[in-house]
């Protein structure tokens, strides 16, 4: 007889010889996953036996899991700002950071219109945790991305979250019409010469979700140019950056003839999240 404990303790030695970062939490989430499960209620199964047909899923998922295939398109699922939402190779991984981005957003003040619009959208987490969050505020919801299949993704999202939206095959905003109360970005910020330099489990990600430039500000500063003429008055943008790049994308906003730029820091103290208004 197998027990959740033992599969615990052998899968985490076989991530752990492997080289996989927080190999026992990976363990947990796969087992949880595969038995439906919250993470916690293992603690109080762990002599709870495992059926032959969860023990080979199992084994499946740890040998990919051991090649460096991400544990999020593993289980196919994230925890994303209070929602479970379907994580595959269609889109990047939503890192935690980004939750950070909703609860500023969701803080801020902007118009009570509430047409809001998610530039390059990935999987949809950003622009739908906003919408779910501010409720009727939110009345109308855009979701653009340049991605076919991105945008296949976030659909199944939204569909899964009950929230009504359009999706629009756009290069940034060159598919929308104007004007939006509030816009939403978390677009590529990676520079090129940067690639050999990242994780592995980041080349799971799509390319074109990564790598924009030489210095990884290409999108943003055609972002930064074209933004101001696509929000009301009072409006609000608000986006992720890389690391070190908050100060000179407030300055890319600033020359766009934005006002009220501000940088805010992540829970790490990083300079991460301009937001800026339309006058």
């Amino acid at each position: 007889m197998t027990t959740i404990l033992d599969v615990l303790e052998k899968g985490t030695g076989f991530l752990t010889q492997k080289g996989i970062k927080d190999s026992r939490l990976n363990m947990e989430l796969m087992v949880a996953h595969e038995l439906g499960l919250k993470r916690m209620d293992l603690y109080l199964r762990f002599d709870a036996p495992l059926e032959e047909s969860a023990l080979a899923n199992l084994r499946e998922k740890l040998k990919k899991r051991g090649q460096g295939i991400p544990l999020q398109h593993i289980n196919g699922i994230v925890s994303f700002h209070h929602s479970e939402f379907l994580c595959d190779e269609r889109a990047l991984i939503p890192r935690p950071e980004t939750e950070e981005l909703v609860e500023i957003v969701l803080k801020a003040d902007f118009p009570d219109a509430g047409r809001i619009l998610d530039v390059g959208c990935g999987s949809g987490v950003l622009g739908l945790s906003v919408a779910k969050g501010l409720g009727e505020k939110c009345q109308e919801l855009v979701l653009c991305d340049l991605s076919t299949e991105a945008l296949s993704l976030a659909k199944e999202n939204a569909e899964r979250l009950g929230i009504d939206c359009q999706l629009i095959q756009s290069d940034l905003f060159s598919a929308v019409e104007a004007p939006f109360d509030l816009i939403l970005a978390n677009l590529p910020y990676i520079a090129e010469g940067e690639r050999e330099n990242l994780e592995a489990e980041v080349s799971h990600d799509p390319e074109m979700a990564l790598f924009s430039g030489d210095d990884g500000l290409d999108l943003l500063r055609v972002f930064a140019a074209q933004c101001r003429e696509y929000l009301n008055p009072g409006g609000l943008v608000a986006l992720e950056v890389g690391f070190d790049q908050g100060e000179a994308v407030a300055q890319l906003l600033r020359d766009g003839g934005l006002t009220e730029v501000i940088v805010h820091q992540d829970l790490n103290g990083i300079p991460r999240f301009p937001l800026a208004r339309k006058a």
